[in-house]
């Protein structure tokens, strides 16, 4: 029993806050989880930015509408819920992905949710557990699934490692170096082969 764990920015759909950024002229936001692995420390310094700029959730959302998923994400996904069941695990947050999810042809994701005032200002963001990624594929592990894992980020390190097979997809050449034990591919039809395969 398999259960497919995907990373959602930047392996389905390109990244919210690097769209964010060139849509509202500020560089600094395109930071992402491939530049600094504490999630928490990077989206302090997000909020921070927003903040300075008066600009909220409204306008975030803005951008989000004219995201397209990356071109044959949808169809790849399509083809790999035909034979196995897919969980999307993000550090995003619902506000951001439901769109994108709409999209993809609603699959199952599991992410985060940001605290908003009345005003449309980002106050804060919650969690939905510590480690969210690797506390999931140990859960699904729990009640009797194997996990196959795949990323492309410092945040998705733990969950393909501890997945019965994992990879990354369309990662840095930064990480590719640093974890050479990882299979590392660039096209969805690499991916799926190596999805079917771990699965035989």
């Amino acid at each position: 029993m398999y259960i497919t764990c995907l990373d959602l920015e930047g392996v389905l759909v390109p990244e919210i806050w690097i769209a964010f950024a060139e849509a509202s002229g500020i560089p600094e936001l395109k930071k992402t989880t491939r530049d600094e692995p504490d999630y928490d420390k990077l989206m302090r310094w997000r909020i921070g930015i927003l903040k300075e700029h008066g600009l909220g959730l409204k306008e975030i959302q803005e951008t989000i509408a004219k995201i397209d998923p990356l071109p044959g994400a949808k169809e790849f996904l399509d083809e790999l819920r035909s034979f196995t069941q897919v969980i999307i695990i993000s550090d995003t947050f619902t506000q951001f992905a439901t769109p994108l999810m709409q999209k993809l042809g609603w699959p199952t994701i599991f992410c985060n949710s940001l605290e908003v005032a009345e005003s449309g200002e980002i106050t804060g963001f919650k969690m939905r557990i510590e480690q969210s990624k690797l506390t999931t594929v140990k859960a699904l592990q729990s009640i009797g699934y194997d996990t196959i894992a795949s990323g492309d980020s410092y945040n998705d390190l733990s969950m393909i490692q501890a997945s019965k097979a994992g990879f990354l997809f369309r990662s840095t050449e930064k990480i590719k170096a640093d974890y050479p034990q990882l299979p590392a591919f660039e096209t969805y039809d690499e991916l799926m082969e190596a999805i079917k395969k771990a699965m035989v």
